[in-house]
Parts: C-alpha cells; sequence; structure tokens
C-alpha cells in the first residue's frame, strides 16, 4: 500500500512516471492492445517503481494487474532494455550482496529449490511436461509437437554421447528419469540418476521400473565410482558461482578413461553473481546463470568444449508449449493450489518465453571432452 501522508500529487506522479517508462517500450498502461497493462490498485505504481521486478511479479501475483499476453508485454520490456535500468531496491541489493559474499549453494542449502519448486506436486508436472516428463528446451527443428521435440532432444544427447550398450552413465539431476529412462531402452545403457528431489524420486523410479537404472536422493558433490558417460540437463542452474570448479572436479574425478559429458545449461550475457530478485524468492532460490566466462573459467584444464550449441528459440517455444498445458486445466490448479499460486506459475513461464526470445537468456548444449586423458 502507498506509505501514510501521500497525497494526490504524488500518486500522479508515481504514475506519470511509471507510464514514461512502460512508453519506452511502447507499452502503454489501460491501454488495449495484447501487451498493454490493465492496473486495478494505484499502489501498484509505487510498488513497481520502488521494488523493480519483485514489485512487478508481486503486484502480478496479488491481482494488482494484469495483461492479455504477459509474454508479447516481457519480450518488449526486454527488447526496450527496461529490465536494465530499472532498480532491483534493497531486497535486490542485499541478495547480491550475500550472493558475492556467501555460497548459496552449500550441501546444506541445495535441497531447498528441490522442496520448494521440484517437489510442487508430480500432478502439475505430469499434466504440463510432455509424455516423458522432460523439464528443458525440447528440439523443434523437425518436431510438430511437444512429445515429439523432447524425444528429439534425448535423441539428440544420446548421439552426440556417442552412447553405446553396456556403457555406464551418470545422470546429475536426473528429474523424474527421463533422460534415464530413454538411454536404457533406446540405447542399452545402464543409468545411475541422483536428484534432491523426493517427489520427483518417487515417480523416476516407478516409471524406470524393471530397466538398468537405478535413481537416488543424492548430491553430485557424494557420488562414487566411475562412469563412461556424464550428462546434466537443467542442473547446472543451481550449481552456483561459488561452486563451479569443484562441480567440474568432481565431473572429471568420475569420468572413465575416453568419456565425454553433455551439459545443458541456461546462461546468461554476461557475468554476474546473484539472479532475478523475484526468480529467487519465488520459483528457483539459490539459484544462479552462469555466463561464457564463468563456464570457461570452469572447465579450464579439466574439459574441452567439443560443441556448444544455443537453443534458446526452443526453450521459448518449449515454455509456450509448457504455458498451454498448464492454462488448460487452470481451474483444477487453482483449487489444488490458488489463484496467487496459477498467476506466479503464468509469470514465471511467460517472462522465461519472451527472455528466451530476446535473447536476454541462452540455452547451452555442450559436449565436452575431459583433458589429460
Amino acid at each position: 500500500m502507498m506509505e501514510a501522508g501521500w497525497g494526490d500529487g504524488m500518486s500522479t506522479g508515481l504514475a506519470s512516471r511509471a507510464r514514461q517508462i512502460f512508453a519506452s517500450a511502447g507499452i502503454a498502461l489501460n491501454g488495449e492492445r495484447d501487451w498493454d497493462v490493465s492496473v486495478h490498485q494505484p499502489e501498484f505504481y509505487a510498488r513497481v517503481l520502488r521494488q523493480g521486478s519483485l514489485g512487478l511479479g508481486e503486484s502480478y501475483m496479488d491481482g494488482w494487474w494484469d495483461c492479455p499476453r504477459l509474454d508479447q508485454f516481457f519480450q518488449r520490456l526486454f527488447d526496450a532494455g527496461v529490465d536494465r535500468a530499472a532498480t532491483r531496491g534493497w531486497r535486490g541489493l542485499a541478495l547480491r550482496a550475500g550472493s558475492a559474499l556467501f555460497n548459496r549453494q552449500t550441501p546444506r542449502r541445495a535441497g531447498e529449490v528441490a522442496r520448494r519448486h521440484y517437489d510442487v506436486g508430480n500432478e502439475l508436472y505430469q499434466a504440463m511436461l510432455d509424455q516423458r516428463m522432460v523439464y528443458t528446451a525440447g528440439r523443434w527443428e523437425h518436431a510438430a509437437d511437444l512429445n515429439q521435440a523432447q524425444e528429439a532432444k534425448l535423441d539428440f544427447v544420446c548421439q552426440k554421447l556417442e552412447l553405446g550398450p553396456g556403457m555406464r552413465v551418470l545422470d546429475i539431476g536426473c528429474g523424474w528419469g527421463s533422460f534415464a529412462k530413454f538411454a536404457a531402452e533406446r540405447y542399452g545403457a545402464r543409468v545411475d540418476g541422483i536428484t534432491l528431489s523426493r517427489e520427483q524420486l518417487a515417480l523416476g523410479q516407478s516409471l524406470c521400473a524393471g530397466l538398468p537404472v537405478q535413481l537416488r536422493l543424492e548430491d553430485y558433490r557424494e557420488v562414487e565410482g566411475r562412469y563412461d558417460r556424464l550428462v546434466s540437463l537443467g542442473m547446472f542452474e543451481h550449481v552456483g558461482h561459488k561452486n563451479y570448479r569443484a562441480y567440474f572436479e568432481v565431473a572429471r574425478r568420475h569420468m572413465a578413461a575416453g568419456g565425454r559429458m553433455f551439459l545443458s545449461t541456461i546462461g546468461s550475457n554476461r557475468t554476474v553473481r546473484s539472479t532475478d530478485p523475484w526468480i529467487e524468492r519465488y520459483i528457483f532460490p539459490n539459484s544462479h546463470l552462469p555466463s561464457i566466462q564463468q563456464v570457461g573459467d570452469a572447465i579450464e584444464d579439466r574439459f574441452v568444449p567439443l560443441e556448444w550449441h544455443n537453443w534458446a528459440e526452443d526453450y521459448d517455444r518449449t515454455l509456450m508449449a509448457w504455458f498451454a498445458n498448464f492454462e488448460a486445466q487452470w481451474g483444477r490448479w487453482q483449487r489444488q493450489y490458488s489463484e496467487r499460486f496459477c498467476r506466479m506459475w503464468k509469470f514465471y513461464l511467460l517472462s522465461s518465453a519472451a527472455a528466451f526470445r530476446t535473447r536476454q537468456l541462452q540455452d547451452w548444449q555442450m559436449v565436452l571432452f575431459p583433458l589429460g586423458v
């Protein structure tokens, strides 16, 4: 709410300032286009101007504003650079300072994202994702739908790994076992998968029953044994910049001679030490998106990249497909969770789609070969 003592003049001034900022991105307040904003609470202006992305996201969750096409709204914001110019408030400053000073992804804290995001409910993910439950970008080049795109993704990974029958594979951040199941069924691999999500583990073990697949609740720093191939799809975002070198040390230590690794991760255009405050609070706590420089420093003297692809456009399309599936059962999630949760999830999926569409975020697919073998 607005602070006590603020008069109509202050409120009008804030609204005018907000209108100017959004207009610089071609967005009108209370306009009629799909990407325009309808403001329901006058306190919206102060909240966004003072708190940046956190205020924008929380005010949307609270129903203070709406937009027919959030992905197009964010596409215009990102293209105009409004997100980079906006202040993130004291919470953003505190987050950046804490990320610089402290290791936010210690073994003790690593499980928080599993409890708050991946354990939110298997039913939701089963309804939103493809039939194999792949929670990373699909490969859409020759795909007609989400199921085909995700199967093409898994096959792409197996081919780049030059996977063969009997090979031992470690899947770091195995999710619901989608890759493990595919690699065992199609390529005859023996896969060990690790996750910190109890919900993912329970369903994944059920889906992989009868296959040479072992999924377990385990931190990557606890792994033992040696493997012919390593794969990590969408887990590196939870490692943290203070742990990148240690992560690749673990990978190199557990790789057998002649092995190789496939790493899939969302990437940042700039080297930063913290994530967006709204994403940190509501979606992926303790997360961090690496830059090319940070990845390069971490793999130096350990791995050489044989291939480095960028699937940003594929991730945009994947997120829009996930949102279509989620939106189709909005009433169900509204009853099971809440209206605020549904708006939070919509904000997450569509703002992320726009970030990939405008190349504010990248999606890297890397094939890594170990040095010194």
